[in-house]
């Protein structure tokens, strides 16, 4: 019995809607239906751009699936249709839209690791500010908390990651007529999102991560044909801890420390503490919040843990050492000499380990 090779993934990336990600797409299926491909188009969102709609006259498009929910009708990717139409390339638009209730998976993402899993190569799109440990500095420079996100595994995990790139100026004389969005829709663009410092900032964003991604594969290629022996190019013995709790900032926290072990090809650990012979996690608040962030550190892949202990401080910091941990995230500890939290005892404590205090940051104002 042979075992099924996964699909590739490519993934065209941009830094704003408009710059040209599903129409280069769409390009790129034409080029291998061409070369005799069996490719065919899962979903497509057309967003009445005209040179888009046109280009994807041709291709072969799986039905989609319609969904009632609240009134309202609603059309999303069947997956399953794909699955049974089985082609050699998907192209899928959008990966990081969330679905309708009543689907069977929440997120398109979610959908495309099926497809793949079935051998299926996936071509796909998506914008900078959708990626999961940029949530933060997409909020600081924008001042939207970006909800759909995509796990940095996924791209991490992908076979190609091409960068569509636009000058700012040039994405703004697009919307000026009309290309992007029409009419009231395209001034309150203007007046928002689409203003040009802040598609200067996400735009460098872009060009940073698509640096990094750049570097991290050349490391990766490198250490893979490394001689037996050897130790791989750029190992890095750093391994970093984050402490959770309830506190809603603790999401902050995660993402920024998972982005830096990235950066250091770090083991990344997420660890909690609850005391001693405690029933369900579920049963108050403070718990299911930790329970809600253990959950999202284990999506973003971290090594998650919930121990026991009295003192969560010593706790934590035992298991750092025990785990050779070199750095601790944790987010700004309570202000008051009388105060007992945790997070202050740690960093009084934890001398030979760095402590990452991780603060937040107001969103820039516009003006």
């Amino acid at each position: 019995m042979t075992t099924r090779q996964r699909g590739k993934l490519k993934i065209f990336m941009g830094y704003a809607a408009g710059v040209g990600k599903t129409y280069k797409m769409l390009e790129e299926a034409h080029a291998l239906r061409s070369q005799g491909k069996d490719i065919v188009v899962g979903y497509f969102e057309p967003h009445g751009r005209q040179d888009t709609i046109d280009k994807v006259a041709g291709l072969e498009l799986v039905p989609r699936r319609h969904f009632e929910y609240r009134g309202c009708s609603f059309e999303e990717m069947d997956t399953d249709k794909v699955l049974e139409r089985h082609p050699q390339i998907c192209a899928v638009d959008e990966l990081p839209h969330t679905n309708v209730p009543g689907s069977l998976r929440s997120k398109r993402w979610e959908d495309v690791e099926v497809i793949l899993d079935a051998g299926i190569d996936v071509l796909t799109t998506m914008n900078i500010q959708h990626l999961e440990s940029l949530n933060d500095q997409v909020r600081h420079i924008t001042g939207i908390v970006v909800r759909e996100t995509v796990p940095d595994w996924i791209i991490q995990k992908a076979d190609e990651v091409l960068m569509i790139d636009l000058t700012p100026r040039a994405l703004l004389h697009r919307l000026e007529r009309g290309v992007v969005y029409k009419g009231e829709q395209a001034q309150r663009a203007l007046q928002n999102f689409f203003r040009e410092p802040t598609l200067v900032a996400l735009r460098e964003l872009a060009l940073r991560e698509a640096a990094h991604e750049v570097g991290h594969r050349i490391a990766s290629s490198e250490a893979a044909g490394a001689q037996p022996g050897v130790p791989p190019h750029l190992r890095n013995e750093q391994r970093i801890l984050v402490y959770v709790t309830p506190d809603p900032k603790t999401a902050m926290v995660i993402r920024r420390a998972r982005r830096v072990s990235d950066f250091l090809g770090a083991e990344c650990f997420a660890v909690a503490v609850q005391p001693p012979g405690s029933s369900d996690p579920s049963e108050n608040s403070s718990r299911r919040a930790i329970e809600t962030h253990l959950n999202f550190a284990r999506n973003l892949h971290l090594d998650a843990h919930m121990l026991e202990g009295r003192d969560p401080a010593t706790v934590v910091i035992d298991f750092a050492r025990h785990n050779q941990v070199t750095q601790i995230f944790v987010i700004r500890p309570r202000t008051g000499v009388l105060s007992r939290d945790p997070v202050q005892k740690i960093i009084d404590t934890a001398k030979d380990m760095e402590i990452v205090i991780v603060s937040d940051r107001d969103p820039v104002k516009r003006r």
